[in-house]
């Protein structure tokens, strides 16, 4: 198991995780498994998407921004609602087989810490399970 530590800087950030991930798979030595990316925290997210273009990653967040937008009348006294919204419609959690000691993603596919109730110093936990 690993940990990836992550520093955001803005409100709503995306950071692209896939290295990490990968040299964690790497230092495994497991050729055959999968691997579970996890994020323990309400108001972070991790998610799979295009990570070559990034007008992909702005459309998203523009996206989110217009269907969860920060100010509305949400009720939790926090007043981050949105930010939990966000998170729990996107998931704390994704699982990636491995095969010949790599992540199977595919060609254009990026893994991403997505934070929504930033800036912080969030913690991403990566579980390599052999075959």
């Amino acid at each position: 198991m690993g940990t990836i530590k992550v520093r955001t800087t803005k409100h709503t950030s995306f950071v692209n995780i896939t290295n990490q991930v990968r040299e964690i798979v790497k230092n495994s030595g497991v050729k055959s498994g999968i691997c579970i990316v996890y994020v323990p925290h309400t108001t972070a997210c991790v998610f799979i998407n295009e990570g070559a273009d990034p007008d992909v990653i702005r459309d998203i967040a523009y996206s989110v921004e217009k269907l969860i937008p920060w100010k509305d009348n949400y009720a939790h006294s926090e007043g981050n609602s949105a930010a939990h919204i966000r998170s729990a419609i996107i998931g704390n959690s994704r699982v990636i087989p491995i095969e010949d000691g790599d992540l199977t993603l595919g060609t254009w596919e990026a893994i991403f810490l997505a934070e929504f109730d930033g800036p912080r110093e969030r913690k991403v936990i990566v579980k390599v399970i052999e075959d």
